[in-house]
Parts: C-alpha cells; sequence; structure tokens
C-alpha cells in the first residue's frame, strides 16, 4: 500500500489520531500503527521510509529519494523554499553549516536540543535555530532520525540514517525524475486531470505540464474524458477500471483521495473543507470531519475526536448528504466502532448534533 500511494502526509492534528496513520486504516482496517513507525523512523535496517516536502510535509517509499534530489538541489540554492528559509542559501549559509557540522561532529540534534529558542512556535514562528535546520533538511543536507514523543523531529546526516544502496543511487535527470514523479500520481489517483497529477508532488506547472505531454507521447499516460468534467483527463496505461466500486472507510482530510478539494467535488460532487482553522461559531460540519466512502460515493461526514482518558471515540456530529442511501447508519457505525477500536477505545459515544446523529445513537451510547 506504501508503494502504491506513494506517499504519506503528515499533519501533527492528534484530535483523533496523527493524520499519518488514517490513509492506511481506510485502505487496510485496523492495521499495527507501530509497523508505520517501525518503516519510518526505527532501526537503519528495518526503515522503508523517510521525511521530505513532497506533497506538504510526507512519508515516502525510500526508493523515491534519488527523484526528488535534484528539489533538493534547487533547495539548496534558494529556489522553492519559504521566505524565512531561504536566507540561510545565501547570506546566512555559514549558520547553517555550523549547525550541519555540529551534527556530523556530535549526532542527531533537534531543535530544542540547541540553546538559541527564539521565535513564538507554529509555521511562521520558527526560531533562526530551526529556520537552518529546515533549510538544511529541504536541500538532502540532513534527513529525519527520528522524532520524539513530542512528535519533534531529530535531523542526523543521510548517511547515518537511508541504506547505502539508496545512496548510490544515480541521480536522474530533472525531467526523468519528474516523468517518474507524474506517473506515480497516475498511478495513485486512477483518473486526474494534469492539475490533480502536478499537485501529488507539489510540481510546478513548467515542470509537469511538458512532462505530462511526454508521458502521453510515449504512452504511458492515457487520455480519457470524464463525463461532467471540463478539464481533460488521463490514467496510467496500467490502471485497471471496475465495473462497480464496493465497500467503506473513513477518510482523513489529508487523504490523497480527497486532498485537493475542487478534485473531491469533481469526483463526488461533494463541497469539503477542513474547518480547524474556522471559529467555532462559524463551523458547519465541525472541528475534524472525516468524509464517509461508501460504495464509490461520500455519503456522510462525522466529526470525530479521540477521549482517550475516558475510552471513548466521540462522534461530536453526524451529517448525511442527499444521495446517502437507507443504509448508511448502520454501516458507518460499523466503521466506527472499527475505529475505536484500532484506537484501543471502549465504545463510541454519538452525541446529538446534525441529521444522522439519531441514526447513529440507535446504534451506539447516545450521550
Amino acid at each position: 500500500m506504501i508503494e502504491r500511494l506513494a506517499l504519506h502526509q503528515i499533519d501533527s492534528v492528534n484530535v483523533l489520531v496523527r493524520a499519518h496513520y488514517l490513509p492506511l486504516f481506510s485502505r487496510l482496517g485496523a492495521y499495527p500503527r507501530e509497523a508505520l513507525d517501525l518503516a519510518a523512523w526505527g532501526p537503519k535496517s528495518k526503515r522503508r521510509l523517510f521525511e521530505y516536502w513532497a506533497h506538504e510535509a510526507s512519508l515516502l517509499p525510500l526508493g523515491l529519494q534519488p527523484l526528488l534530489r535534484w528539489r533538493m538541489a534547487r533547495a539548496e540554492r534558494g529556489i522553492g523554499v519559504w521566505g524565512n528559509v531561504k536566507p540561510f542559501a545565501g547570506e546566512k549559509r555559514a549558520e547553517a553549516d555550523a549547525l550541519l557540522k555540529r551534527i556530523a561532529d556530535e549526532g542527531p540534534l533537534a531543535t530544542s536540543d540547541v540553546a538559541e529558542t527564539r521565535g513564538q512556535g507554529g509555521w511562521w514562528g520558527w526560531s533562526e535555530t530551526k529556520q537552518a535546520l529546515e533549510y538544511l533538511f529541504w536541500s538532502g543536507l540532513i534527513t529525519t532520525a527520528t522524532r520524539r514523543t513530542s512528535f519533534e523531529r531529530v535531523y542526523d546526516l543521510p548517511e547515518r540514517v537511508l541504506p547505502r544502496a539508496i545512496l548510490d543511487t544515480p541521480t536522474p535527470s530533472e525531467a526523468d525524475a519528474q516523468r517518474i514523479l507524474l506517473a506515480h500520481s497516475a498511478k495513485a489517483l486512477g483518473v486526474a486531470t494534469a492539475g490533480d497529477l502536478r499537485d501529488y508532488f507539489r510540481l510546478k506547472p513548467k515542470d509537469a505540464l511538458p512532462r505530462v505531454d511526454e508521458l502521453v507521447e510515449d504512452g504511458t499516460l492515457l487520455p480519457v474524458t470524464v463525463r461532467g468534467w471540463k478539464q481533460q483527463a488521463y490514467v496510467h496505461r496500467d490502471a485497471k477500471i471496475p465495473r462497480r466500486v464496493s465497500g467503506q472507510a473513513l477518510l482523513a482530510p489529508f487523504d490523497p483521495l480527497i486532498w485537493e478539494r475542487a478534485r473531491t467535488e469533481r469526483l463526488f460532487d461533494l463541497r469539503y473543507r477542513i474547518e480547524i482553522y474556522v471559529p467555532a461559531e462559524k463551523r458547519v460540519h465541525g472541528y475534524y470531519v472525516l468524509p464517509f466512502l461508501m460504495d464509490g460515493q461520500l455519503v456522510a461526514r462525522v466529526d470525530l475526536k479521540s477521549d482517550r482518558q475516558a475510552g471513548r471515540l466521540i462522534v461530536q456530529s453526524a451529517h448525511a448528504e442527499q444521495k446517502a442511501p437507507p443504509e448508511t447508519a448502520e454501516r458507518l457505525k460499523a466503521e466506527l466502532e472499527l475505529m475505536a477500536a484500532w484506537l484501543g477505545l471502549d465504545r463510541v459515544a454519538v452525541m446529538n448534533k446534525g441529521d444522522l446523529a439519531a441514526a447513529l445513537s440507535d446504534r451506539a451510547h447516545r450521550s
């Protein structure tokens, strides 16, 4: 599954469970989370994933590391990095090099291990130390050795973290790497526009669009039409198109199936927005809302929270879509119970909010 998806977006929001655990649960059910931890941050001999900026901060299969070296090389020159990081490619490069030498000499290092702690936290309140470390990380000069309990990233040299076979893999040209990344995108997405394909690995139009044309020319991508879509669509030549789709899954906000909201609307005729940063009184569906996929349609959405102290998976609100069939509540309840057990929670508690809450509460403890 890791190879099929090509990446897992990382997000620190932990109201339910950290976001990168959820896409695998959606597809596989109750898998052991420690297996992902081992693959991502375990000993070098067990490691199968590495961290980098792909579709935002992401975990990726090790084999993709050479395909992103062109982005690392650009970042080292200050190209494509955020404004507060860019100075470390120029006038502040000596500060970054000093941190790099310290890691080389002393071993793995986290931001909190460095005395300089100015900054207010968060993405745009990073201290200068954090900015310098992120410049080095973006440039591929350091990578993530592990994550601490607080989810703080610990940095180390790539040669002490990644397998020698990966480091020794020749670096492809930018164009070759971009073509391969776009092919991975096509396999993961199933059917997609050129914009969808380039968004998967956050490729710029000038890098992606010529590569899409080249992949069409060599037969890797097949142009197709999708009823209701204005844009040209593509499928990978190895794609299998099922006669029907069955099954069910709760989808996280950062799941590859729905993370691009315009595509979600094109595919499922559902307007989906993450409301974490919306003031409580203005939220429509809740704080951490997961759409419910059932037989190829998004038929409901639930706002979920883990009450770990009381052992409850709380359904803070539950809303059905207009197309939701009668069995929606029953099948959603089964998925919620599966999730609760996977998270080590004893029961599902449904709050009386949303037009699906009453039907769900008939099959669950109601609060």
